[in-house]
């Protein structure tokens, strides 16, 4: 995996766990929480340029249509998730948010799968 797939699961690890205490203590999340999305979301659009970069070079073997609908998609799950999430105050936006959080490393990894030809 590549140091922005890496740099992601992380911090979308941190932000899940994060909102998982939130949906335990029944609150909503605040601005340190959508500050914390939108530092994904940069990291997404980073992993969008770098994928880009990589599709116009040598790719023998790569499914080119999917590789770019995962990174596309991938970029477009955070944003639907809050969407989703604002339009939903209670525990089970912030229950949308979190697992939108956590479909952003598995995006990633079907990346590298994608990337990687066996």
């Amino acid at each position: 995996m590549t140091t922005v797939q890496l740099l992601l699961a992380a911090g979308s690890a941190v932000v899940a766990i994060w909102l998982a205490v939130l949906i335990v203590l029944d609150r909503l999340p605040g601005d340190p929480v959508f500050g914390a999305l939108v530092v994904l979301e940069v990291g997404v659009a980073a992993q969008l340029v770098i994928g880009l970069a990589r599709v116009f070079g040598d790719h023998p073997g790569v499914n080119v249509a999917a590789y770019l609908g995962y990174l596309v998609g991938a970029l477009l799950v955070l944003p639907i998730g809050f969407v989703w999430s604002a339009g939903e105050q209670t525990r089970s936006g912030t229950a949308v948010l979190l697992i939108a959080v956590l479909v952003v490393p598995f995006l990633s990894l079907r990346l590298h799968d994608l990337w990687v030809v066996r």
